[in-house]
C-alpha cells in the first residue's frame, strides 16, 4: 500500500502533527498528514487532494519537496510512504474530520506517540530541521 505524507512547517520550523481518530487502524496515534493514493494519482496529486480534504488548506505541486520515504511492514500489509516538505500553502488550518492537531517543535516529535512507520522519519527531520 503506497500511502504519502507531509511534514507541514509553520514560520517557527514547527511540524505539523494530526491524532488518527477512534475506529482507525493505530488510533490515538499522532502521524504526519496524507493519506492513500489512488489509481492513476501521483503522490503531489494526492497530497494535495488529501489537504484540501483533512485540513481545508491549498498547496500547489511545485511547493511539496520530496525529503524521504520509509517502508515498513504492518502485520497485515506493507506500507511505502514517500514524506514530503511544505512550507508554503493558502487558507488556514483547521481540522475537516474532528482530528486532533498539533503544531510541534523537532525536538518535541519523539513526545507523541507515533505509528511505527512514521517513527524512523523522525531522525531525518530533526536533522534537517
Amino acid at each position: 500500500m503506497t500511502v504519502v505524507a507531509v511534514a507541514l512547517l509553520d514560520a517557527d520550523n514547527r511540524v505539523l502533527l494530526a491524532q488518527r481518530p477512534a475506529g482507525k487502524h493505530l488510533a490515538g496515534t499522532w502521524e504526519f498528514p496524507g493519506g492513500k493514493l489512488e489509481d492513476g494519482e501521483t503522490p503531489e496529486a494526492a497530497l494535495i487532494r488529501e489537504l484540501k480534504e483533512e485540513l481545508d488548506i491549498d498547496i500547489r505541486a511545485s511547493c511539496l519537496a520530496p525529503l524521504t520515504f520509509v517502508s515498513h511492514s504492518y502485520e497485515k500489509f506493507h506500507l511505502l510512504m514517500p514524506l514530503y516538505i511544505c512550507r508554503t500553502w493558502r487558507g488556514k488550518v483547521n481540522a475537516q474530520e474532528g482530528q486532533k492537531l498539533a503544531w510541534v517543535s523537532s525536538q518535541r516529535l519523539r513526545d507523541y506517540p507515533m505509528p511505527p512507520a512514521d517513527e524512523p522519519l523522525i531522525p531525518i527531520l530533526q536533522d534537517w530541521l
